[in-house]
């Protein structure tokens, strides 16, 4: 069997799709699985165990490109293709892609409805809202059953994390994640910068603060407003930002890729929403904590807020400070439960 995902961006959206590619994997131990994603996302598809081959497009690609494009999905001749992005050009590419079975979901779960049209399949996902669970459903149609949310990732310890570990010390380190694509999705520098003094004090825990492109001076003003409690990371990869999280105590971050591919690789997470809703996309294990401002929101899902004040600034520095305590007490006793298992204590 050979299998064609397509699910181009975004990152979080990325990450999101890999537990339907590992229920496929567990379901097709033999079977072809390569997929067609945006370049600057190759590097996270690379890390995912059981996908054969990353297959980079750009969606700002011309007509002569999309067309080249077709041409080599089709000479692949794919058994089935999975549409997980839902928009008019991922349809199109899944269908262009000419295999016998062209999967997508139905027109009310799609931003484009019109994408619809190119899929000869459509199961229906059910009533649970998260994307993941929507991926799982897409699967499913194929017969992979298995809905264990797993993130089988290979993540090296990088160059970049070693410098973090170093540099935060035995008390280990906190993430804080500022940035976000969305300008109404980055809660204010000052209050993280207040928030990372505040774990220092009560927790004895010192930040780290992530930065992505044309966010470096984002980062150092958070640093700024630390008093000390906070230092700046190293420049990252995407590899990079996925070692850091797995050594980190907890994340903090706004509904962006950062706070989901910490989430994937198991680290303790608080996430910020305002025009988005985190049963759709935000962090999906039982103890981690979600601060949401989405009801009382009136910009759902667009990327700048109507308010004068962005929605998501009426999270307080206390109720963060509050999230991040209760959702440090489960964490501890999740490494004190790891930590007996692997020295023999843990239940047979």
């Amino acid at each position: 069997m050979r299998f064609l995902i397509v699910r181009l961006g975004s990152l979080g959206d990325v990450v999101h799709a890999i537990p339907a590619v590992a229920s496929l994997r567990r379901a097709y131990q033999d079977a072809s699985i390569d997929w067609l994603v945006d370049p600057q996302y190759v590097e996270l598809v690379k890390l995912v165990r059981g996908v054969n081959r990353a297959i980079p497009l750009d969606p700002r690609a011309g007509l002569m490109q999309l067309v080249g494009a077709v041409r080599d999905l089709r000479a692949a001749h794919y058994d089935a293709v999975i549409d997980f992005q839902g928009l008019i050009k991922s349809a199109t590419l899944a269908r262009g892609a000419g295999a016998r079975r062209t999967i997508g979901l139905p027109r009310g779960h799609l931003r484009e409805p019109i994408a619809a049209w190119f899929y000869s399949e459509t199961p229906d996902p059910g009533p649970d809202l998260h994307v993941i669970r929507k991926g799982l459903a897409l699967v499913r149609a194929v017969g992979a059953a298995d809905d264990r949310l797993a993130f089988p990732l290979d993540v090296p310890q990088t160059s970049a994390a070693k410098a973090v570990v170093e540099q935060a010390g035995a008390d280990g380190y906190a993430l804080l994640n500022p940035g976000a694509a969305w300008p109404n999705k980055r809660w204010p520098a000052d209050r993280f910068g207040a928030l990372a003094a505040a774990m220092r004090d009560r927790i004895g825990m010192p930040s780290i603060v992530l930065w992505g492109p044309r966010e470096e001076s984002l980062a150092a003003s958070v640093v700024a407003a630390s008093r000390g409690a906070a230092r700046i990371a190293p420049r990252t990869t995407i590899t990079d930002i996925a070692s850091i999280a797995k050594g980190a105590r907890l994340i903090v971050s706004g509904d962006t890729g950062p706070l989901h591919i910490a989430a994937a690789v198991g680290t303790p997470a608080v996430g910020l929403f305002g025009p988005t809703l985190s049963a759709r996309n935000g962090p999906w294990a039982e103890a981690d904590i979600t601060l949401s401002r989405y009801d009382s929101c009136p910009c759902h899902y667009e990327r700048r807020c109507r308010r004068a004040t962005p929605c998501i600034e009426d999270i307080s520095l206390d109720d963060v400070v509050a999230a991040v305590e209760r959702r440090m007490v489960p964490a501890s006793l999740e490494r004190g439960a790891d930590r007996s298992s692997r020295e023999g204590g843990g239940r047979a």
